[in-house]
């Protein structure tokens, strides 16, 4: 009689780990960090956890956070990665993404995927045998929003209840911030102009959850009273430049008088990379209220303890 096999632990949204172990995570994050005042950001955690681990990062997009500290996050656990690309891949010759995952599976212990159609992980998840991480795709970045969870707590912010409040485009980040209101009961006030609103199906995830979405056309209403202002670029990787998008996007900037409707201990997050002085106004990008490189070198920490979750070392 053989013993029940252990199911993969793909991270390919929030949902798939769900609030517990997205909270501890987020505890398992803040520990390590605190464990390492001092380390050289080289040097391995003192447990080394993933030693002997090896990671494949997979790019179909570029990418300096998500390469950076998926690969700093692989070195503090005491793993390693390989970096593959569709320029130096065969990837980018046509192989398909069925046959690369279970090659890699045969090779490597997990794999990060950075893509455009989400399909393409839920493919490589398919067909992997060892766990998949969305690294991004069009329709969601959850390595993202546990970093930013993290950053709010950092900041003093308790999630049950915190007034959240999104600017311009309707886009992958704001999907995982709406599947995270739902899983921690915190609530979204969504601004941006007609006909740029996020995915439907993740606004109806957030309210089934317990959250309370806003959409509104008039920015200074979402940002009154809120705890976190947070927007992204207005064209997101890939897309065209398009000057109509622009035009349409330019009354949800964030500035200081849109920050100055928020309140006084608000702070500002934005996943970078920012174009300031379109999104955001550099009074605010630079200023105190802005904790946006606290949330990219959190980016490491996050990815941390979804790697030792993945792998089957955290949580439930």
């Amino acid at each position: 009689m053989t013993g029940a096999t252990t199911p993969i632990r793909h991270f390919l949204d929030l949902g798939d780990a769900g609030a517990d172990d997205i909270a501890a995570m987020i505890n398992d994050a803040i520990d390590r960090k605190a464990a390492r005042t001092g380390l050289p950001r080289g040097a391995a955690d003192a447990d080394a956890p993933l030693a002997g681990r090896v990671l494949a990062l997979v790019f179909e997009k570029n990418s300096t956070r998500t390469r950076v500290s998926f690969d700093i996050a692989m070195r503090q656990l005491g793993g390693s990665v390989l970096i593959l690309d569709s320029g130096s891949s065969q990837l980018g010759r046509g192989e398909s993404i069925a046959d690369t995952a279970r090659v890699l599976s045969r090779m490597v212990d997990g794999i990060m995927l950075r893509t455009d159609d989400h399909a393409k992980i839920e493919e490589m998840a398919h067909h992997a045998t060892v766990p998949v991480i969305n690294g991004l795709t069009d329709r969601s970045h959850p390595c993202q929003i546990v970093a930013d969870l993290l950053t709010m707590i950092e900041h003093g912010k308790a999630l049950p209840g915190l007034e959240i409040a999104w600017f311009g485009d309707g886009n992958n980040v704001l999907h995982s911030i709406l599947e995270a209101a739902g899983l921690f009961k915190f609530n979204v006030r969504i601004a941006t102009p007609a006909g740029y609103e996020p995915d439907p199906s993740f606004v109806a995830l957030a309210r089934n959850g317990g959250a309370q979405v806003t959409l509104t056309q008039d920015a200074s209403a979402a940002a009154r009273g809120a705890d976190v202002i947070v927007t992204d670029t207005w064209i997101s990787m890939g897309q065209a430049d398009g000057a109509a998008k622009r035009a349409a996007m330019a009354p949800y900037q964030v500035n200081a008088a849109l920050m100055a409707e928020a309140k006084a201990d608000a702070i500002f997050l934005h996943c970078l990379p920012a174009h300031v002085g379109e999104e955001v106004s550099e009074n605010v990008f630079e200023g105190p209220q802005s904790v946006v490189f606290d949330e990219a070198e959190n980016r490491i920490h996050a990815q941390k303890s979804v790697l030792l979750w993945s792998l089957g070392l955290l949580g439930s």
